[in-house]
């Protein structure tokens, strides 16, 4: 049985879908080097904001397969050495949308009223109500920078608020912006005519210490700035220096650059226009356990041969698009291995082909797909949608891509084309109704084939007899057919045979088969 480490708090109904698959152990607040002893023994472990996982770590984990963070972010992760690894890294991108957008929106809520220190000042027994006059956020202009899922959720709540909206994404289009009732601007501009920010980035190396003393000085005085997304993307000295000033009204943080939050940190000197809160956005009883379900369901699939819905490096395979192109993504791994051993094994080149109605879909998890049966029979279990793409380019495979709608035999298919040391050879398959996958073309011969673990394929003259001679054959050696099917061009021209077997061919007997008059060339694959 599989073991999984669970090395930060989780609710306890993670625990329990991944019990169902694996040991499940949990070990809270490791070091660095107590994860580096322990990591070896584990196939998966599941985090949250607490472990970091460094290269060190992550190229520990000798058996490792994925990594899951119950939270949106990664940035504690080492997502490239573990890519590198084919280590699949998950998140839970929607878990806790609703509890970040609630918080930041509480935020600027507090910000507002000054509730903390009012709050404070009260239960010391004083009744002090001047001090803490407030400004409404209706009909003010609410900056918003990002518009993800938590980003549109505080557009759409704060619209019905009654605010003005204006936006910062580089990545979103004006019509999507207009939809969530949000002017798209320039960075610059947003800040300048805000009358409060709230930021809902992640942190990369070109978001860190985006808003910095020179984005903060654009503000005007009465404005305030909310930071619920990633530490690191303000300068917190900056924005300290900012607000000690009086240039700026306020600023509420939920996260920082370094967590916890130094207790020397000149941020906790400020009065009531800082708000802090110790990176509370995702803590939420609904919210925990949302993003413990969500991962532990991936970790359980991928311990079971399955595909994550929600992996960060594995290229355009997003929830949406896994669902739709599943069957597909098996039928691009089936063609891969298919074309790789007929071409050799030691392939140079691959052109994709979609066609049909497969031609207007997302094509890069197709193309993944094919590369890992292109790789799997040379790299068996260490070639997977995470790495494959960096082993096929590690080994000089120049891949293409081509789209014909104008093919109409099936609602899609998809066309392969190889070359390697046994020349160029091609391949196509498509499926029957939602899931059934058939190879219906190789090297130019029309089939209709159901792939097999066991499959003898042969090159042969249309002639009579040849069909005879192999079934002979096969059956002398107590090899029994599943199926048998050939496909040809032209009466009596060359013809393709494929015959699916129950077991693998013994020893010798391929080379008779190669002996036989009228047979061109016979090929065993193994799916």
């Amino acid at each position: 049985m599989p073991k999984v480490l669970v090395s930060d708090p989780i609710d306890q109904v993670g625990i329990d879908i991944l019990s169902q698959v694996a040991q499940v152990d949990v070990k809270t607040g490791l070091s660095q080097d107590e994860l580096i002893q322990l990591i070896p023994a584990y196939e998966a472990i599941m985090i949250r904001s607490g472990t970091r996982l460094t290269a060190e770590v992550i190229e520990a984990g000798a058996n490792l397969k994925i990594i899951g963070r119950a939270g949106v972010g990664v940035d504690n992760v080492d997502v490239p050495t573990a890519t590198r690894h084919g280590i699949v890294v998950v998140n839970s991108p929607e878990g806790n949308t609703i509890a970040a957008a609630e918080h930041a929106l509480a935020m600027m809520l507090t910000l507002s009223r000054y509730i903390p220190d009012a709050n404070a000042s009260i239960k010391t027994g004083t009744w002090d109500r001047k001090s803490f006059t407030g400004v409404e956020v209706y009909k003010k202009t609410l900056g918003v920078v990002g518009l993800g899922k938590i980003g549109s959720h505080v557009a759409t709540v704060a619209r019905a608020m009654g605010m003005r909206l204006l936006a910062y994404d580089p990545y979103l289009s004006s019509e999507r912006a207009e939809q969530l009732g949000c002017s798209l601007v320039e960075l610059d501009l947003l800040f300048s005519e805000s009358d409060y920010i709230t930021l809902h980035l992640p942190r990369t190396p070109e978001t860190s210490h985006l808003i910095n003393a020179r984005t903060l000085s654009l503000m005007k005085p009465t404005a305030r700035i909310v930071n619920c997304a990633r530490g690191g993307i303000i300068d917190e000295q900056a924005l300290y220096e900012t607000l000690k000033a009086g240039k700026i009204a306020g600023a509420a943080l939920d996260v920082f650059e370094n967590e916890p939050l130094a207790a020397d940190s000149p941020l906790r000197s400020l009065g009531k226009e800082m708000v802090l809160t110790p990176h509370l956005g995702a803590s939420t009883e609904e919210a925990q356990t949302n993003v413990a379900i969500d991962v532990a369901e991936q970790i359980r699939d991928v311990l079971l041969g399955l595909p994550a819905r929600s992996a960060v490096n594995i290229p355009g395979l997003r929830p949406d698009v896994l669902q739709q192109l599943k069957p597909y993504l098996q039928l691009a791994e089936t063609l891969g291995n298919l074309v790789s051993q007929l071409a050799g094994g030691r392939i140079t080149s691959l052109d994709v082909r979609l066609q049909g109605d497969l031609a207007t879909r997302e094509s890069q998890p197709i193309l993944v797909a094919a590369l890992k049966g292109l790789l799997s029979q040379a790299l068996q279990e260490r070639v997977n949608y995470v790495n494959a793409s960096l082993e096929a380019k590690e080994r000089g495979i120049h891949v293409t891509e081509t789209r014909d709608p104008s093919v109409k035999d099936y609602t899609g298919s998809i066309h392969l084309v190889a070359e390697g040391p046994l020349g160029r050879r091609s391949v196509t398959g498509a499926l029957l109704g939602e899931d059934e996958i058939r190879i219906t073309n190789i090297d130019g011969f029309p089939i209709n084939v159901a792939p097999n673990r066991y499959m003898l394929l042969t090159l042969h003259r249309d002639m009579p007899g040849i069909i005879g001679k192999i079934g002979s054959l096969l059956g002398s050696f107590n090899v029994n057919i599943a199926s048998m099917q050939v496909g040809r061009r032209m009466v009596r021209g060359d013809a393709v045979m494929v015959v699916s077997i129950d077991d693998p061919l013994p020893e010798g007997l391929l080379s008779e088969i190669q002996g036989v008059s009228g047979i061109r060339d016979a090929y065993i694959v193994n799916l």
